[in-house]
């Protein structure tokens, strides 16, 4: 798995497109209609026809991740196949894993893989609470874990998801954000500006879309040399990939 982290050196006005927290799109104009009528949501996740420019965003390909001060990127990719499966972002300890699918164009997705999720957790010892969040119904699941020490310990994780035009965005929050509303919030302002650009191939339904490492991680890319691959020292591990969407309902961890 490697990580892109953006280099400390850069200058404050790199890290200052993306300062407080907010709820429509960073720095993308939003889309209007014909006659000149918005186009806004009340929240993202966003489509990419919603927005006109990228803003204040890192391109991963299928999702427009946000940036914000202190934030890190680690892009989780598939041993077997090379390819980046999800993208996991960590700031102050707690980490967001996202992910996104292709979707039916008639209905969405996330109340089928809720129930998939739980059943996945419970048959595995865990527990799950399916209840209304920021972002509509959400999972508070505490799954069995091992601790540092060997001992059995409860892993806290939230899962949360937006069905949208043609695709389904899937968020797993870890660390202090997934029990503390306030360490939360600097992560869902990240879910919730959120990008999904769908591209026109036709998928079938709980395809991954695909993702692509940010263009400073490329081998060549402009200023690879200011990003960092493998995993930073005293980073917070992880969090757990849960993947009902494409192998049934099972729970893995890519490394």
């Amino acid at each position: 798995m490697g990580l892109f982290r953006r280099n400390a050196s850069k200058k404050a006005s790199d890290d200052a497109r993306a300062t407080a927290p907010v709820e429509e799109p960073a720095g993308g104009d939003v889309a209007t209609t014909a006659d000149g009528a918005a186009e806004r949501p009340e929240r993202g996740p966003f489509d990419a026809k919603q927005v006109t420019s990228m803003g204040p965003r890192v391109d991963l390909g299928a999702i427009w991740l946000p940036v914000l001060p202190g934030l890190e990127l680690r892009m989780e990719i598939d041993k077997k196949t090379q390819k980046v499966t999800g993208v996991s972002a960590t700031l102050g300890g707690s980490g967001l894993q996202v992910q996104a699918f292709a979707a039916p164009r008639s209905e969405g997705i996330w109340d089928e893989v809720r129930t998939e999720i739980a059943g996945s957790i419970t048959r595995q010892g865990g527990t799950v609470d399916d209840v209304p969040g920021t972002f509509g119904r959400e999972l508070i699941a505490r799954i069995p874990a091992t601790g540092p020490d060997g001992a059995p310990a409860v892993r806290p994780a939230r899962f949360v998801g937006v069905d949208g035009p043609r695709w389904f965005l899937r968020g797993v929050i870890s660390g202090r954000a997934a029990v503390d509303a306030e360490a939360a919030k600097a992560l869902e302002s990240v879910f919730a500006n959120v990008v999904v650009v769908r591209d026109a191939n036709p998928r079938p339904p709980r395809d991954l879309l695909t993702l692509t490492m940010p263009a400073k991680a490329r081998p060549g890319g402009p200023d690879a040399a200011g990003a960092e691959l493998g995993g930073p020292e005293g980073a917070a591990p992880a969090a757990p990939s849960f993947d009902p969407l494409e192998r049934g309902p099972e729970i893995t961890e890519i490394r």
